[in-house]
Formats: C-alpha cells, structure tokens, sequence
C-alpha cells in the first residue's frame, strides 16, 4: 500500500513519518560501554552506520530521552555488537528496560573494558572521537581500534519486524 507525499508545507505525521524510515532494512546492534566504575551498560540500536576507511569511522545516533545516554557521554570509548541472525533474544532484551541487562548474556571485557558481547557476526571497539547533537538525538562518532567479525547471517530489522538475511541469485 502506497500513501501519497504531503506538499512540502504541510507537517509530517511523526507516525508515518517512523513507518517510512521503518521501511529501510538495517542491522540490528547492541551498543555497549561501561560507567567509570566498570558497570557495563548496553543497549539496542538500528542507527549504525560506517562513515569513513581512512581513519576507520563509523556512527550511531541515541535519543536525548535515553536513561543510558549519561554512561556513552561520559565514556571514552564504545563498542558495536552487530548481532547474528540467532540472537533475536539478545536484541530484545537490551531493548527493554532491566535492571541488569548483562544477566543471562554471555559476554567479556575487550579493549578500556568494553563489554563485548559472544556469538555476534561482528565486533567493533571504537574510541569515542566526536559526539554531535541534532534534533532529538546525539550521533555518537567512533574511531574503530579493533574488531572481530565472522561471515554469518545478521540480524535484521525491518518495517517493524526481526529477518534473516538472504543471498539473492546474481544475474
């Protein structure tokens, strides 16, 4: 079903608007840093994306409404667990508020000690090198100084929904 573009003028259902975006396929991450007493902090975000190969760059966006944005603005460093097609749980659980989302997860301290989640497709340990602020969320920017990946079907999400990705036939 297709719904018609309002005139540039008029105001954007912030509803639709969601819907709209939701119809862009992404990864699914879990961002993690700990707090300056090494309380691991974690949580999940579909606003990852890669900026740049030379120096190795990527970004992700949180809400300022975030309970956990404190912990990332006082952090140095980051990482980005892109979670694997069977880790569906993973996803749900850091996207819901718990006192200890840790628990249950199996994970280890990486570089600065960054919680680091296991069985993930991949692993990025980031430094935090800029922080932007624009409409309601902070873009998050990291100099990637480590990483891990393996090749195994993501995690996707899209138009509201958890997929698995699949290698079309090339023509």
């Amino acid at each position: 079903m297709e719904t018609a573009t309002p005139p540039a003028s008029a105001a954007l259902d912030p509803r639709e608007f969601r819907r709209a975006l939701g119809s862009f396929a992404t990864g699914v991450t879990v961002i993690t840093t700990s707090r300056p007493g090494g309380e691991p902090v974690g949580l999940t975000a579909n606003s990852f994306s890669s900026v740049s190969l030379d120096p190795p760059l990527v970004l992700w966006s949180l809400s300022l409404r975030s309970p956990s944005l404190q912990a990332f603005e006082q952090a140095t460093h980051f990482a980005v667990n892109v979670l694997a097609e069977d880790q569906v749980n993973v996803s749900r659980r850091f996207a819901t508020p718990a006192p200890d989302k840790f628990d249950g997860v199996t994970w280890h301290r990486g570089l600065a000690g960054l919680p680091l989640l296991d069985g993930t497709v991949a692993r990025l340990e980031c430094a935090n090198a800029a922080r932007h602020v624009s409409g309601d969320h902070v873009i998050f920017i990291g100099q990637v100084e480590r990483f891990v990946f393996e090749i195994r079907r993501p995690l996707v999400f899209c138009h509201g929904r958890y997929m698995g990705a699949t290698q079309l036939q090339e023509s």
